[in-house]
């Protein structure tokens, strides 16, 4: 949730994954024949659904990992090592998926891929909800994975009936429904979850089924025969992109730069309920309100700031001074003793938003337009990659020192390592930066050398 690469005008954070790939891919894929006649209910389905997968997502945010620990018999450490798990599974079904139902909607059509994802969504959060132990449980999280994996394709639905010139305002309008749930939704799971740990898996059921049913109403096909692809297979590898990276030696090391930011990144969904309830003793209540907190302060940063700071201080400045905010917000995050001391230091972590489209805009500029929806994918697939390697990282180090096995007590750790990473990448930013600061008129690196 907190963090999100995004156009230089800036859009909401959020942490369970981000679709900035699948719109530039989207705008990419646009053929010359043009976007259908746009529906304004089909379009607010997408809206909706967007809305609702975020929604459904954050209700579920602040109980997870208590569910975990209630099946392991309330210990915090066995809890912290399984939850690492869970999300490094629910992230490689999203690294496997996303592509696949992309390049399946390419070739059959948007409205099964998007209605099938919505159905399988509320059934697979009524198994969760339903599950009798953890392995159940396990699996509804690689269900949700595969199902949660349809963001791309409404963004493709998106670019489908909207014009060139009024896309910007849809995406708005998307970025803004990505908010919106993810700032309600930890709000309502935290409350529902207080009264009974089951309960917001209820609720993202509803909420899904309620979405499903209505597009099977409402959403026509967006994608006439005429225009699908005859296979596009080869388009579902998530790893593709990547050899463009290397075509320039800025872009390389940015994209050093890049993963680490993702990679620290990955410390905060896995860990925010662990760590506020294990050190502060929050109750599911607090951890949701923190977590719409997050929310309300990224929005106002990515929707209010970054434009006039990376127009006024320019893109090397915004990524630089974005990261030392992010650096300074996990070593406070790390270092807080009481938890308002932790609330006192969400507005750093929400101005490390800053760096993350003056980052994008950097990366763009070496990469020819005929090349940007491939710099997306590639940007996708290493935000896949560390999705998958964060969650089990930071949950076993917080396992480990917070474990009685050992000497050292220090539940901060994962928040340390987070930090040490961003700190990383800042120096890289610096070194990898000098020459654009030196000469920024430089030109982007052409299809030839890409």
């Amino acid at each position: 949730m907190f963090a999100r690469v995004g156009a230089t005008s800036g859009s909401p954070l959020q942490w369970p994954f981000s679709s900035e790939s699948a719109l530039s891919s989207s705008l990419t894929s646009s053929t010359s024949s043009g976007p259908i006649a746009p529906s304004k209910a089909a379009f607010y389905f997408i809206l909706i659904t967007v809305a609702f997968d975020f929604l459904a997502f954050g209700i579920i945010a602040p109980v997870l990992p208590d569910l975990i620990r209630q099946f392991q018999g309330g210990d915090f450490v066995r809890a912290s090592a399984i939850t690492g798990y869970f999300g490094l599974a629910w992230a490689t079904m999203q690294f496997i998926f996303s592509p696949l139902l992309g390049a399946w909607s390419d070739r059959f059509g948007r409205r099964p891929v998007i209605l099938i994802s919505c159905f399988g969504l509320a059934i697979d959060y009524v198994f969760m909800a339903l599950a009798p132990s953890l392995r159940w449980l396990f699996v509804g999280r690689l269900i949700s994975g595969i199902t949660t994996s349809n963001v791309a394709t409404a963004f493709a639905y998106v670019t489908d009936v909207t014009p060139p010139e009024k896309r910007a305002k849809a995406f708005g309008l998307i970025s803004a429904a990505f908010g919106l749930g993810f700032i309600v939704g930890p709000a309502v799971g935290g409350y529902l979850g207080n009264m009974n740990l089951r309960f917001p898996f209820w609720a993202a059921a509803a909420l899904s089924l309620a979405n499903a049913i209505y597009g099977y109403f409402i959403l026509p096909e967006s994608l006439p025969p005429e225009r699908r692809a005859k296979s596009a297979w080869h388009m579902a590898n998530p790893l593709g992109a990547l050899s463009l990276l290397r075509s320039h030696p800025e872009l390389a090391g940015l994209s050093v730069v890049v993963t680490l930011y993702y990679l620290a990144h990955n410390s905060l969904p896995s860990m925010w309920a662990l760590y506020t309830e294990y050190r502060y003793a929050w109750s599911r209540r607090d951890v949701g309100f923190s977590l719409a907190l997050v929310g309300v302060c990224a929005t106002l940063v990515s929707g209010v700031l970054v434009g006039p700071i990376v127009k006024r201080f320019g893109e090397r400045r915004s990524l630089l001074s974005g990261l030392l905010f992010g650096f300074l917000g996990f070593a406070g995050f790390a270092l807080a003793a009481r938890g308002w001391i932790i609330l006192s230091v969400i507005p750093f972590i929400a101005l490390w938003g800053i760096a993350a489209p003056a980052i994008q805009s950097l990366m763009s500029r070496r990469v020819d337009p005929s090349s940007q929806g491939k710099l997306q994918g590639a940007i996708n697939s290493l935000r896949a990659v560390t999705g998958m390697a964060g969650p089990p990282l930071f949950t076993q180090i917080f396992a480990i020192a917070i474990s009685p096995k050992y000497a050292i007590h220090l539940p901060g750790a994962p928040y340390f390592l987070a930090a040490l990473l961003l700190m990383s990448s800042l120096l890289l930013a610096v070194y990898v930066t000098r020459t654009r600061a030196a000469s920024p008129a430089s030109e982007p690196v052409s299809s030839t050398s890409a």
